[in-house]
């Protein structure tokens, strides 16, 4: 049983139906005693060779924000000596990148309880280094966060050194047993708040940053925002809500998506609720912006675009469809409508940043920002124009 802090508004025996916190069961609260604060586990990030590109998209997410972990360095040897915020958004933030494993240990002046694996390769699996590398860091007592297709838990090599050394595993990405999993229902409709997808125009161009950027600025401007994260990395960063949507049967993925977004609405009560994107509805080898639209039926679309990218991502040969054929196929593909543009400013100057922003808001005649370096009081106007009855929730003016 998890005993934990009562508030002045909890009832004297109440049910946490976070199911965050449930992990299947019902968390009692019980009056009169106060769970010990745990110290924020540490976790080093191994991303060789990839930090501050697209395939290292867990570890850039994990290094921006991290609610769950200590992040205490990067692994990237090609750019060791580093520092992790200089590389990705220009600003210092003294989590530095290190040579290997023995100098992330060495700056670290002990094991850190974690090692997590931040690359997120299109083919999902381990390489033979990489599977020596990760071996080594439980031989040295380090629980071992996987967020790649391959379940670590599932190899019997991994499986004997998990528990010859007394550490856990955790495959981010692996589902719940078949016959758990649920069918789309129609029960969105219970949901009485605006749910808002953040989608884009490829994968690994944003969607995850820009929804987290956007949850925040809500909140703080008292409109009461929660995410929905539907990839590995928002999971690691310590989403309440979420499922890995790629890993699931196909049969499944509409109403598991459904029912985190229904579990989110009954939890948090919120005033809006902000689903994480996957892919690209255009992308050929991304489907799971389809399983989005379908089973979260959100009211309005963020679209997430990087004018300075001319291909696709991992798919080199094929060219990056522009926002405006996104737009068309999102709107004709779902009952929903794009309330916003947001860019993703990589091979982009500040200055054509701002071309860009006045360009798109005069083709699509809606507010168009960059999350990263324009104020967040632009993703608040966007969806507050949208949702005008969110207006009377403002409170706070953002910074």
């Amino acid at each position: 049983m998890t005993i934990a802090t009562l508030s002045p508004s909890q009832s004297p025996l109440q049910v946490d139906r976070n199911p965050a916190a449930m992990n299947g069961r019902a968390v009692v609260v019980r009056p009169g005693l106060r769970a010990k604060q745990k110290p924020t586990p540490t976790a080093v990030i191994y991303c060789e060779a990839n930090f501050g590109a697209i395939d290292g998209k867990t570890a850039n997410g994990l290094v921006r924000y991290s609610e769950k972990y200590k992040i205490l360095s990067v692994i990237d040897s090609q750019k060791a000596g580093l520092d992790t915020g200089s590389v990705l958004d220009d600003k210092p933030n003294a989590i530095p990148l290190c040579r290997d494993l023995d100098d992330a240990l060495a700056q670290a002046g002990k094991v850190p309880d974690y090692f997590i694996f931040g690359m997120a390769p299109s083919s999902g699996m381990l390489s033979t280094k990489e599977r020596g590398l990760v071996l080594k860091a439980i031989g040295l007592g380090m629980n071992v966060v996987n967020g790649l297709h391959e379940f670590l838990n599932d190899d019997p090599e991994f499986a004997a050194a998990s528990a010859a050394n007394n550490i856990e595993i955790l495959d981010v990405r692996k589902p719940r047993a078949k016959k758990d999993l649920r069918m789309f229902s129609g029960r969105i409709d219970e949901v009485t708040c605006p749910r808002i997808a953040v989608l884009g125009t490829d994968g690994a161009i944003g969607k995850r940053t820009t929804a987290t950027i956007l949850t925040r600025a809500l909140n703080d401007r008292g409109v009461k925002a929660v995410m929905v994260g539907t990839g590995q990395t928002g999971l690691i960063q310590g989403a309440r809500y979420g499922i890995a949507l790629d890993a699931i049967p196909s049969q499944f993925c509409s109403g598991e998506m459904e029912a985190t977004v229904v579990e989110a609405f009954e939890g948090e009560n919120p005033d809006v609720i902000i689903v994480e994107g996957q892919g690209a509805l255009s992308h050929p080898a991304y489907l799971t912006s389809t399983f989005i639209l379908r089973g979260s039926r959100p009211d309005g679309v963020v679209l997430q675009h990087a004018p300075g990218r001319t291909k696709l991502g991992d798919f080199g040969l094929m060219d990056m469809p522009t926002p405006a054929s996104e737009i068309n196929l999102i709107q004709t593909f779902a009952d929903t409508k794009v309330i916003g543009l947001t860019l993703n400013h990589e091979n982009m100057s500040d200055s054509e940043v701002g071309e860009a922003i006045t360009l798109y808001e005069g083709e699509f005649g809606f507010p168009v920002t960059d999350a990263l370096t324009r104020s967040p009081e632009r993703l608040v106007d966007m969806v507050v124009s949208a949702f005008p009855e969110l207006k009377e929730k403002l409170t706070n003016v953002l910074q």
